[in-house]
C-alpha cells in the first residue's frame, strides 16, 4: 500500500514538471530519432538505385533473370524470418505505435528497431510497393521508447516520448515538421495538451533540421503549380472529393481483404506469403518496373506531362493491385507513400478526363494531382488536417489551401457516409487479437501508474454533469481538471464543462480499456 501511494504521488509530481522536462527530452528524441530515420531514408534511396541498376542489367538476359529471382527468393526468406522473430515489424508500424501509446500493445525497441530497419530495406530492395513513412514513424517511436527506458522514465513519460519519436520520424522522412507534429497528435496520441504539443514540436523541428541539413531543403515533390485554380472550377472539386471518398473506402476494403486472402490458405505462413509478393515484384520488374517501390518516379512522369490518360489508368490499376499484394503479405513497409501516389494518379486521371470532356485548361492538371493526394489520404486515414499540411509542406505550395480543404472535407464526408473505418484503426483492431495474449501478459507484469489526458467535447455525455453523476471506468482515478488555464481539484459536486481537460491515472494493465471508455465519455453524446 505504501509503495502504491509512493508511485501515485511520484507520478503526479513528475507530471507537474512535464512542460519543462519534455522540452529537453523532446529535443533528445528528435535528434536521435531524426538520425535513425535519416539513415533509414538514405539506405532506402540506395536500395531503389540498386534495384533500377539490376533491372536494367538483367534485361534480355535469361540466366541473369533467373539469378535475380533466386535473390528475390532469398530476400523473401530473410524477411520472413525477421517477421517470425519479431511479429511487431509486420506491416506499416503505425497501428503498433498507436496501440502502445493507448496501452493496448507492448513492443521491445531492442528487437523492433534492427528488425524493422533491415526488413524495410530488404522489401524496398526487392521492389515491393511499400512506403518509408510507416516504418519511419515506428522507428522514431521505438527510439523514443529506448531513450525513455535507458533514462528509466515512467510509462506516462515513455508514451509522450514515443509520440515525440513518431513525430520526428515523419518529419525526417518527408521534410514535413508541421505534418509530423499534427499526425503524432491527431492520429497517434489522439489528444492535445500544451506540454505534449511543445515537446512534439521540438522533436519534429529537430529531426527535420538534421534531415534537411544533410539532404537539402527541397520539398519531396517538385510540383510546378504556376496558377491558383479559379473558383469557376470548384464544382469539379466536389466531384473529385466524391470520387476520392469512394475510392478511399474501396482502398481500405481492398487492403483488409488482401490480408484475409493471404491468411485463408493453411499452407501459407509468414515466409510463403512474402515469397509470393517478392515473386510478383520480380515479374512486374520485367514488364512494368515503374510500379515497383514507393513510386516516386510516377509523380515526376505524371506532373511533367509524360503520362497519357490510358497509361495513367493502367498504371493506377496495376499499382493498386500490387500495393494490396505487397501490404497484405505482412511485409515490413508502409502504405502512406503508395497511397499518395495512387491519389496523384486518380487526380491526374480525373484532370485529363476534365480536359477532354469538361473544357478544363491543361495548365491546372498538376493542381488536381496535388489536391487528389490530400483528398485520398484524408478518405483513407481520416486525418484531414494532417493531409492538408502534409501536402502543403511536401509540395512547397501555399496557394492551394482553400481548394485542398474543399477536396479533403468532401472526401472525408463521403468516406464516413460509406461507413469506411480509418485504415490504421482497422489494422489495429485486427492486430490486437493476434498479439493479445502476449501483450496482455507483458502489461500485467508491470504495475506502473499511467496518466492520460482527455478533453471534454461540446455535447458529450460529461458536459453539464457533476463528477459524482458519472459512471467512471473501474480502476480509474480522476486526479486533476484544467479549465481555462487553471488547475482544479475535481470533487463530487464539480460540474464538468466543454473544454475541460481531465487527467486520469490508472495501472498500466488497465490503460487500453480505460482509454477507450474515457474517449467514449468525452467525445460522444450517448
Amino acid at each position: 500500500m505504501r509503495r502504491m501511494k509512493k508511485d501515485v504521488s511520484y507520478t503526479i509530481r513528475r507530471a507537474q514538471r512535464f512542460p519543462v522536462i519534455l522540452i529537453g527530452e523532446g529535443l533528445l528524441v528528435g535528434a536521435v530519432g531524426g538520425l535513425v530515420v535519416l539513415l533509414y531514408r538514405i539506405v532506402l534511396e540506395y536500395a531503389g538505385k540498386w534495384l533500377i541498376w539490376i533491372l536494367d542489367f538483367i534485361k534480355g538476359k535469361p540466366l541473369w533473370i533467373l539469378g535475380w529471382f533466386c535473390v528475390l527468393f532469398l530476400l523473401g526468406v530473410l524477411v520472413g524470418q525477421l517477421v517470425k522473430w519479431e511479429p511487431m515489424i509486420s506491416g506499416s508500424g503505425i497501428p503498433q505505435v498507436e496501440g502502445e501509446v493507448t496501452g493496448k500493445l507492448s513492443q521491445d525497441w531492442r528487437r523492433v528497431l534492427p528488425a524493422k530497419f533491415a526488413g524495410g530495406f530488404l522489401c524496398l530492395f526487392g521492389g515491393l510497393s511499400l512506403g518509408r513513412e510507416g516504418p519511419s514513424i515506428q522507428l522514431g517511436a521505438m527510439t523514443g521508447q529506448g531513450i525513455s527506458r535507458l533514462l528509466e522514465r515512467g510509462k506516462t513519460e515513455e508514451r509522450y516520448l514515443m509520440t515525440c519519436g513518431a513525430s520526428a520520424g515523419l518529419a525526417a522522412a518527408f521534410h514535413a515538421p508541421l505534418a509530423g507534429m499534427m499526425f503524432a497528435l491527431e492520429e497517434v496520441h489522439k489528444g492535445f495538451s500544451m506540454s505534449l504539443m511543445i515537446s512534439v514540436m521540438t522533436a519534429s523541428v529537430t529531426a527535420d533540421y538534421i534531415s534537411s541539413h544533410l539532404l537539402g531543403l527541397e520539398p519531396v515533390f517538385q510540383f510546378q503549380l504556376e496558377h491558383v485554380l479559379p473558383q469557376n472550377y470548384y464544382w469539379m472539386l466536389i466531384l473529385l472529393g466524391i470520387l476520392l471518398g469512394v475510392m478511399g473506402a474501396f482502398y481500405n476494403w481492398s487492403m483488409l481483404k488482401a490480408q484475409e486472402l493471404y491468411r485463408k490458405p493453411k499452407c501459407l505462413n509468414e515466409t510463403t506469403r512474402l515469397l509470393f509478393a517478392f515473386f510478383m515484384a520480380g515479374i512486374l520488374g520485367l514488364v512494368m518496373p515503374s510500379v515497383l517501390g514507393s513510386g516516386h518516379g510516377l509523380i515526376t512522369a505524371l506532373t511533367n506531362g509524360e503520362m497519357l490518360l490510358g497509361a495513367a489508368v493502367t498504371v493506377f490499376v496495376v499499382k493498386f493491385l500490387f500495393s494490396a499484394v505487397s501490404f497484405g503479405s505482412g511485409a515490413p513497409g508502409g502504405i502512406f507513400f503508395p497511397l499518395l501516389i495512387l491519389g496523384a494518379l486518380l487526380g491526374g486521371i480525373f484532370a485529363m478526363t476534365g480536359v477532354h470532356y469538361f473544357g478544363l485548361d491543361p495548365m491546372y492538371i498538376n493542381n488536381f494531382i496535388l489536391l487528389a493526394m490530400a483528398g485520398f489520404f484524408t478518405a483513407i486515414v481520416r486525418a484531414p488536417i494532417t493531409g492538408i499540411i502534409l501536402l502543403f509542406e511536401m509540395s512547397g505550395s501555399v496557394s492551394q489551401m482553400l481548394s485542398l480543404s474543399v477536396v479533403s472535407v468532401t472526401a472525408y464526408i463521403v468516406a464516413t457516409l460509406l461507413w469506411s473505418e480509418p485504415i490504421y484503426e482497422s489494422l489495429l483492431e485486427r492486430l490486437l487479437p493476434a498479439q493479445g495474449e502476449e501483450a496482455e501478459q507483458s502489461l500485467k507484469a508491470s504495475r506502473q501508474k499511467v496518466l492520460h489526458t482527455f478533453v471534454i467535447m461540446s455535447g458529450s455525455v460529461l458536459e453539464g454533469h457533476t463528477v459524482q453523476e458519472i459512471a467512471w471506468p473501474h480502476n480509474c482515478l480522476l486526479v486533476s481538471l484544467e479549465r481555462e488555464g487553471r488547475e482544479l481539484i475535481p470533487k463530487g459536486k464539480t460540474c464538468l464543462m466543454a473544454g475541460d481537460i481531465l487527467t486520469t491515472m490508472m495501472d498500466e494493465r488497465d490503460a487500453g480499456y480505460i482509454h477507450d471508455k474515457m474517449e467514449k465519455l468525452c467525445y460522444t453524446s450517448f
